[in-house]
């Protein structure tokens, strides 16, 4: 089986088209400044919110790949095992939840990040421990202090936090920022606390250790996101900003609807096969809503060369080759522009899908 660290046939296959199919999946994906260079092993950790579509954005400006950790459960089924291994996904179990021996696999997962780490490959997790989808962070779990300390004890090692906003959790073809923030040197980190210069109040070294750095990641994350306190007054908060975003104008947005429908009109029959199992799916099937992008996401990434090759031989038997393939390339986009619009539908009459940190 080709190492974590190594590009396999099938990552070296699957990784443009799946970047292709996330940059389509946003209407604009804003970036704050570039990933930090580092001399060493990086550790990335990011805020959860919107299941698989965290790590797809995060890894865009990796073209080496990134090592991401995943609930153990879905690495029961080993065709699934084997795939996810070779897009660089180790099982990560937790004792709540999930089976005693894949909670026991942890010491070989950890021996598998180690050894990317070490040849170069940045390993991303999400230190809160599973997704939600409100603009706040979970407390951080030890699982990010102990992979990190682990490689510090080996070799320079760095965590890279990353901040994620989305204008929408629950709809396709929003607005996501991404936000690599500075390294926290766990190195240093742990020479302070070895000198004595971080009070351990009475805990162990390594207990005061991990929960230092799990509170420094904390505070981090917290100026790299659009942040709420997750207290008693959330929802009063986040709707009152909501309802300061909704007084913008909306003549643009009515124009823009008006003049594009004609487009949404065409680019809905033409992505039809897609878009109506996509939200077959997310209606009936998906009882998490945030994996309702993810399910999107897949469709997309299913249904576009399957049924590009369907149009094609239609369009080409019953057009003219220049009509054919003006419809072809805009069928690459329909499901976009599906989204798109009715997207802006949604905007205008809820005020859903409107970044609030802008």
């Amino acid at each position: 089986m080709v190492e974590l660290w190594e590009k396999s046939r099938v990552y070296k296959i699957f990784r443009p088209y799946i970047d292709f199919c996330t940059r389509f999946s946003f209407r604009k994906i804003e970036t704050v400044g570039p990933p930090p260079a580092f001399d060493g092993a990086v550790v990335i950790a990011s805020n959860h919110t919107n299941t698989l579509m965290d790590p797809l954005v995060i890894m865009l400006p990796f073209p080496d790949g990134i090592v991401f950790g995943a609930r153990a459960d879905v690495f029961r089924r080993p065709g699934l095992a084997r795939f996810f291994h070779n897009i660089k996904m180790v099982p990560l179990a937790r004792r709540e939840r999930e089976l005693p021996e894949e909670v026991a696999r942890n010491v070989q997962t950890f021996g598998e990040i180690d050894k990317a780490l070490a040849h170069g490959i940045p390993f991303c997790l999400f230190p809160e421990g599973r997704h939600r989808t409100m603009h706040s962070l979970q407390p951080m779990r030890r699982g990010v202090a102990g992979i990190a300390f682990r490689s510090a004890a080996q070799r320079p090692t760095a965590i890279m936090p990353v901040g994620l906003d989305y204008s929408d959790w629950f709809h396709y073809r929003g607005v996501v920022r991404v936000w690599y923030g500075p390294l926290i040197d766990v190195n240093a980190l742990a020479e302070s606390i070895a000198a004595g210069e971080i009070d351990t109040d009475g805990r162990t070294a390594e207990s005061a250790r991990d929960a230092c750095l799990q509170q420094l990641l904390y505070d981090k994350l917290s100026e790299l996101i659009f942040f709420l306190p997750d207290d008693d007054k959330y929802e009063d908060r986040l709707a009152e900003v909501t309802a300061a975003k909704m007084l913008r104008p909306k003549f643009w947005r009515i124009l823009q609807a008006i003049i594009g429908f004609p487009l949404f009109a065409i680019c809905a029959v033409l992505s039809l096969p897609m878009w109506v199992p996509a939200e077959c799916l997310c209606r009936w099937k998906i009882k998490d809503p945030a994996f309702q992008n993810t399910a999107r996401f897949g469709v997309k990434m299913i249904g576009t060369p399957l049924f590009l090759i369907i149009w094609a031989v239609v369009f080409f038997l019953l057009l003219p080759w220049w009509a054919a393939a003006a419809l072809l390339v805009l069928f690459i986009h329909s499901y976009s522009v599906f989204y798109d619009w009715t997207g802006l539908i949604r905007s205008l009459r809820r005020g859903e899908g409107i970044p609030l940190w802008k």
